[in-house]
C-alpha cells in the first residue's frame, strides 16, 4: 500500500484507541436539492462541464470494437481506433437524427443509420455513404460527419467531456488519486461483473449512502455492520475528489489486543470518490466501481452502475467464489437495506420539500459532493 494509506492506518489506529474520528464543519443541504427539477437541471449543467467516466477500456479491447452509452440523455458510440486510441461520437445521424447504431456493443468498420442508409466510418466518424446522393444539391462529407466528443482512456477508465476545457485527465484527477488507483491495480483490471439498477432515488442520495460512515451498525446490523466500524473514519480531500477510510472489525480486534496493525486493504475499508458521480472501492480480491447517473428528466430517479473489477492474471476459482460471496453481501445490503431507506428519504422529501437535512461534523465524506456541486454552480454561474 502507498505511504498515504500507511499514515491513514496510523490515524485510524489512534481513532480506535481514543474513540475519535475525523471531523470538519457541519453542513445543511436544502431538501429541495433532492426534488427540485430546476436544481436538478443546474446539476446536470455542472456534470456536462466535468469529465465523466462512462466505462472501461477493456470493454473495447480491439480495433473496431465499440460500445454504446446514453450519458445524461445523450446517446454516444465509443470506439477503439486502429492506433489503439479511443474516440466517441454522438449516436445521431446528421441526416435526419436517427440512431446510427442500436447494438450495445460489437465490432464494425462503419455504422449505418437504418432510416435512410447513411453510413459513417468507425475510425473517424466521417460520413462515408449517402444513398441517392445525386438527388441532393450537395452533401459536404466533413460537415455531415458525426459530432465528436472528447474522450480519454486513463487508468483503464473511459472519460468523456462535453465541456470546452481540454484539461488533461491526469491533471484533473491529481497525483493522490493516481497513487491510489495504481495501488489498487485498476489499470490492468477487467470487468468481472456488471449490474445496472434504475431506482426511484435522487442520485446524490445513492452516493451519500455508499460513502456514509455513520449507518453500518444501524442499517446493516447482521451484515456489513459486522464487518466495518461505525463512526470511525479518516477523510482525505484530493481537490474535487476525496477518499474515506474506515477500519474493518479485524483492525479493531488487533488494536484492542494492543498490537500494531499493518496497512492493508484486508483491514481498512475505503471509498475513493471521483467527482462528480463515481466511486472506487477496493477489497482484498477485487475493486468495486460505482457510477450513479441522474435521470435526465426526473430528479427523483437515477441509474446506478456497479462493476466488479479484477486482475485477470490472479483470478482463479477460489477468488471467483470469494468475489461472488462479496456480491451477495453487497446485493443484500443495497437492495434490502440501503436503497429501501433511500427510497423512503426520497418519498419523504417529495412529500415535504421544505427545510434542510443536517450533515454533521463527522460526516465529511457525505458533505464533499454537496460542497463541490455548490462551488461548481457558483463557478459556472448555473
Amino acid at each position: 500500500m502507498t505511504a498515504i494509506n500507511e499514515s491513514v492506518a496510523q490515524r485510524l489506529t489512534r481513532h480506535l484507541r481514543e474513540g475519535t474520528t475525523d471531523m470538519g464543519e457541519q453542513l445543511r443541504v436544502p431538501v429541495s436539492h433532492f426534488v427540485s427539477p430546476e436544481h436538478a437541471a443546474r446539476e446536470r449543467k455542472v456534470l456536462m462541464r466535468r469529465p465523466l467516466i462512462i466505462g472501461r477500456g477493456s470493454e473495447i479491447p480491439k480495433k473496431g470494437n465499440f460500445i454504446t452509452r446514453e450519458v445524461l440523455g445523450i446517446p454516444l458510440i465509443v470506439v477503439r481506433k486502429a492506433d489503439g486510441g479511443v474516440a466517441s461520437y454522438l449516436n445521431i445521424c446528421k441526416h435526419r437524427g436517427g440512431r446510427v447504431e442500436n447494438a450495445e456493443s460489437g465490432s464494425k468498420r462503419f455504422f449505418t443509420c437504418n432510416y435512410h442508409g447513411w453510413s459513417y466510418s468507425c475510425e473517424t466518424g466521417r460520413l462515408r455513404g449517402v444513398p441517392y446522393d445525386e438527388f441532393y444539391t450537395y452533401v459536404d462529407r466533413e460537415e455531415y460527419s458525426l459530432n465528436t466528443v472528447q474522450t480519454t482512456e486513463w487508468q483503464g477508465f473511459l472519460f468523456v467531456n462535453f465541456g470546452d476545457a481540454e484539461q488533461p485527465i491526469e491533471d484533473w484527477m491529481g497525483p493522490e488519486v493516481k497513487a491510489q488507483l495504481e495501488d489498487m491495480g485498476v489499470a490492468d483490471s477487467v470487468i468481472y461483473m456488471h449490474k445496472s439498477f434504475t431506482l426511484d432515488i435522487n442520485w446524490k442520495l445513492v452516493l451519500d449512502g455508499a460513502i456514509d460512515v455513520l449507518h453500518p451498525k444501524f442499517l446493516h446490523p447482521n451484515g456489513v455492520g459486522k464487518l466495518i466500524e461505525t463512526n470511525t473514519s479518516v477523510w482525505r480531500e484530493y481537490g474535487h475528489h476525496g477518499q474515506s477510510f474506515s477500519p474493518r472489525t479485524k483492525l479493531s480486534k488487533i488494536v484492542e489486543a494492543g498490537e500494531e496493525p499493518e496497512a492493508a486493504w484486508k483491514l481498512i475499508g475505503s471509498n475513493l470518490f471521483l467527482y462528480p458521480n463515481s466511486s472506487v472501492i477496493p477489497t482484498p480480491d477485487h475493486v468495486e466501481f460505482w457510477t450513479v447517473w441522474p435521470d435526465p428528466e426526473n430528479p427523483g430517479r437515477s441509474t446506478t452502475e456497479i462493476r466488479f473489477l479484477v486482475r485477470p492474471d490472479v483470478l482463479d476459482e477460489r477468488m471467483e467464489a470469494r468475489i461472488n460471496k462479496s456480491w451477495e453481501i453487497l446485493k443484500q445490503a443495497a437492495m434490502e437495506e440501503d436503497w429501501p431507506m433511500e427510497e423512503t428519504i426520497q418519498k419523504n422529501s417529495e412529500a415535504w420539500p421544505y427545510g434542510s437535512y443536517l450533515y454533521g461534523r463527522n460526516e465529511q465524506p457525505c458533505q464533499h459532493l454537496h460542497r463541490r456541486l455548490a462551488a461548481d454552480m457558483a463557478e459556472f454561474q448555473v
